[in-house]
């Protein structure tokens, strides 16, 4: 039986936490020891937009390990008629606002801004574009953005 002070188990309780199931067992899973460094800090000091900027980095970069090479990941919006965006970016701003950056299926650039309680995303595998040798895999460059600003700031 560990032992925890009153500040561990303080702390221990405003720490992130997730859990998956999948059917799959080859389906990667978020584990909160595979996370980038920003995601295992408390949420005590984030604000609510900065804390899912956080975490939709770690279901798109997720989403990604599922994908062959001819696919990247698209992100389908609730509430309007966005369709299916090929993320391009992928941002944030304090307190309440997450913004998706990105081309829709007809080519035309696209920016959706989204405030942090009407979050409703749906992950999509979308085709590459043909001319591109290999898919974007934005993802990996959002988590490697995150772990770079944590280093720098922490």
């Amino acid at each position: 039986m560990k032992i925890e002070t009153s500040a561990e188990l303080l702390e221990n309780d405003i720490l992130p936490k997730t859990r998956e199931v999948h059917t799959d067992p080859n389906v990667p899973c978020p584990s909160t020891t595979n996370l980038p460094k920003a995601l295992g800090e408390s949420i005590a000091k984030k604000s609510p937009a900065q804390w899912a900027y956080e975490r939709i980095i770690m279901y798109i970069q997720n989403f990604e390990k599922q994908l062959d090479n001819n696919h990247e990941v698209g992100v389908g919006l609730a509430g309007g008629l966005t369709g299916v965006i090929r993320i391009e970016g992928l941002g944030y701003y304090d307190p309440d606002i997450v913004t998706y950056y990105g081309v829709n299926d007809e080519g035309a650039k696209t920016q959706l801004i989204q405030h942090v309680s009407q979050l409703n995303v749906t992950l999509i595998a979308s085709p590459k574009h043909i001319d591109q040798p290999e898919p974007n895999r934005i993802g990996f460059q959002l988590a490697a953005a995150l772990e770079r600003d944590t280093d720098e700031t922490g």
